[in-house]
């Protein structure tokens, strides 16, 4: 199979300077959107950088030994990562996910995750801290983590089969390394464990069976993702997508399921059980079946450029009202007014007109802002 890329444009360009209206105003807990979407959730990526080039992600294409990544310079520092989570924290933030590109590779990475740790709600409860790793470095780094203050961990893994495993992320990365990563993860007590299957229909999708299988008894959660239309380099098609519908059908023929409530409002993931007992399992569709209306995530990017949406055009840059001195009070207001104007709903309206939708739109790069 060839894969088809688009050339990339380099959306971390696309920014534009929050506005400070003129009358500051102390965060409240209760910033809502146009959409009446509060704002609970926070995504920080910590580097643009991977040590693999997924097909759906980071293709070599795009991404190879030519491509320029953000200068050290550019990176927010750990101190203003922590300022701004304190910023959002106090607008309602009550859970905060480090990702990449590779945020294992960050160097110092578990400092990081002390000083969030930190952080408490304005009704005293720490954070629900997390991370997003292709589990590489995990073997290594699990125990810091924990003993730093992480809470829990999302492993990527897109194929058990080794040579799919090595096709997928395309720099001959063994899978026996990631299996460890997750096992000693879980002897650290980060938990539960979540493992995110990314489905390309012709690429891996014959892995969703054994996935299933593997998976089921352990204390794991497995969870399939539609492939999807994140940035602009991944030549991105609809058949290609394998529909969340048919995975559960796949998975039901042999392991009977049954569907459960979510964990709470907003939750990007349909849960499944096994009828037997044997653990659950979730979906996660965002192609077939959007999810806009009860999203709560807000996006912070490598160098402090605030998105709205994970398939943004265009992102707002705090890291410009950080380095210009501006106080807490002022970029608290500046990203209230970002929210409030929030009424993003790409994958709603891209569900409803599939085949006519503007797929050529420039898209933010999701090694850049994460998943």
């Amino acid at each position: 199979m060839t894969d088809r890329f688009i050339p990339l444009v380099d959306r971390r360009l696309a920014t534009t300077g929050p506005t400070i209206p003129s009358s500051l105003e102390a965060p409240t807990g209760l910033l809502s959107d146009t959409l009446a979407r509060p704002l609970q959730d926070l995504r920080i990526s910590v580097t643009d950088r991977c040590n693999f080039r997924c097909v759906y992600c980071m293709p070599k294409a795009v991404f190879g030994k030519d491509y320029a990544f953000l200068p050290h310079a550019a990176l927010l520092s750990f101190e203003e990562i922590t300022r701004l989570a304190r910023i959002f924290v106090a607008h309602g933030v009550g859970k905060i996910r480090l990702t990449g590109g590779e945020p294992l590779l960050r160097k110092d990475i578990e400092r990081l995750i002390d000083m969030l740790s930190a952080l408490r709600t304005p009704e005293g409860q720490p954070l629900d801290l997390t991370l997003t790793t292709n589990g590489s470095l995990l073997a290594r780094k699990a125990q810091a983590l924990k003993d730093a203050g992480l809470k829990r961990v999302t492993v990527s893994l897109d194929a058990l089969d080794e040579t799919v495993f090595r096709r997928m992320n395309d720099v001959d990365f063994p899978v026996v390394d990631v299996l460890d990563g997750i096992e000693t993860a879980h002897k650290a007590g980060l938990g539960p464990i979540k493992i995110n299957m990314v489905v390309k229909r012709g690429m891996n999708d014959q892995e969703i069976l054994p996935m299933a299988r593997h998976f089921k008894g352990s204390p794991f959660i497995l969870r399939f993702i539609e492939y999807m239309d994140v940035g602009t380099s991944n030549g991105w098609k609809m058949d290609e997508v394998v529909p969340s519908a048919e995975v559960m059908r796949r998975i039901a023929a042999e392991m009977p399921l049954e569907a459960i409530d979510p964990n709470y409002t907003g939750e990007t993931a349909e849960r499944w059980r096994y009828r037997d007992g044997g653990g659950e399992i979730g979906l996660i569709s965002s192609v077939t079946q959007a999810f806009c209306s009860d999203c709560t995530r807000a996006r912070l990017s490598t160098e402090g450029k605030l998105y709205t949406c994970l398939f943004a055009t265009g992102g707002h840059d705090l890291r410009a009202l950080v380095r210009a001195g501006r106080s807490d009070e002022e970029i608290s207001t500046a990203i209230a007014h970002v929210w409030r104007a929030r009424a993003d709903r790409y994958s709603e309206l891209r569900t409803a007109n599939t085949t006519g939708f503007d797929q050529a739109t420039r898209k933010v790069e999701m090694s850049y802002i994460g998943g």
